[in-house]
């Protein structure tokens, strides 16, 4: 049996990097959705070099002070800078939401393999993910959150715990697939172990969703830490992050509409990127498309 029946094309993602990486550059949704996100984490990695001000210092002369030369998003009621905050704000909720991604990834590879992979375990543990499914992710979180205290690392742990149950569901479904393949029977007939098995042959076919699903948490994770954070059940305060600078600026909405505009803005550039993102990994990833590009 020869190597190229235990590797298939479908797992040659390097065998094909130069031609993945030109479909990926000539897809437009990911190049512009890569240019935001980009500019988004530039801009929340050098916080401490752009930010004009101290995020978390009011300066009481400059209260409520609109959009000028001198605060470029307006000062909120304590008299802080709004551009300071956005972009401090964005250095946190970016490290929640990246955070999110990674810990529902692992968490729902590992649950979704070993749940699709061996038959047997099947049911118990998709059960239980679908009775973690029965509620909506944000009300799951926020009701975590409520239960474990506001902190940056119980965000986490409640968005990855509302995340993990469809993430694992969709590895499932692809590990379901693969592991019926021919050069999976093959792989078993020369004797490899199901760690092997699964390793090499199953993830390493079962990855692209997972990619694109991942941009997709990320995206929501940044959007639910707004809603956490906004209803007071997020990172304590005076934490800055996109929702708590939202939440800060409700009573101000009308007679100064920039402090809640300014990180409605941050987000929408952060979640419009990621999707665009996800959207170009899905078209370069499904093999259809790549079919057809050739």
């Amino acid at each position: 049996m020869s190597a190229t029946t235990l590797n298939p094309s479908p797992a040659g993602f390097a065998a094909r990097r130069p031609s993945f990486l030109r479909r990926l550059l000539r897809n437009r949704s990911f190049v512009i959705g890569a240019l935001l996100v980009g500019l988004i984490l530039l801009a929340a990695v050098l916080a401490n070099v752009i930010a004009p001000y101290d995020p978390l210092k009011g300066n009481f002369r400059a209260r409520m002070q609109a959009p000028s030369w001198q605060h470029w998003m307006g000062t909120d009621h304590f008299g802080r800078d709004i551009l300071s905050r956005v972009l401090y704000g964005a250095r946190i909720s970016l490290q929640i939401g990246l955070v999110v991604a990674l810990v529902t990834g692992v968490a729902g590879v590992l649950i979704g393999a070993v749940s699709g992979y061996f038959r047997r375990l099947d049911g118990p543990i998709m059960r239980l993910m679908d009775a973690f499914m029965a509620f909506p992710s944000i009300i799951l979180a926020i009701a975590i959150s409520s239960v474990l205290g506001a902190s940056v690392v119980n965000v986490i742990i409640a968005l990855s715990i509302a995340a993990t149950p469809h993430t694992a569901r969709i590895v499932r479904a692809s590990v379901l697939v693969v592991r019926e393949m021919e050069y999976v029977e093959a792989a078993r007939a020369l004797g490899a172990g199901h760690l092997r098995i699964l390793l090499r042959h199953i993830l390493a076919n079962s990855l692209a969703p997972l990619v694109v699903r991942m941009t997709y948490v990320f995206a929501v994770a940044i959007l639910n830490e707004a809603v956490l954070s906004f209803i007071g059940v997020g990172p304590p305060p005076p934490t800055p992050t996109f929702g708590a600078i939202i939440a800060n600026g409700r009573d101000f909405i009308v007679a100064a509409p920039w402090i809640t505009v300014a990180p409605g803005l941050a987000i929408l550039t952060s979640v419009l990127g990621l999707n665009l993102l996800g959207d170009g990994l899905r078209d370069v990833l499904d093999p259809r498309m790549a079919v057809n590009a050739r």
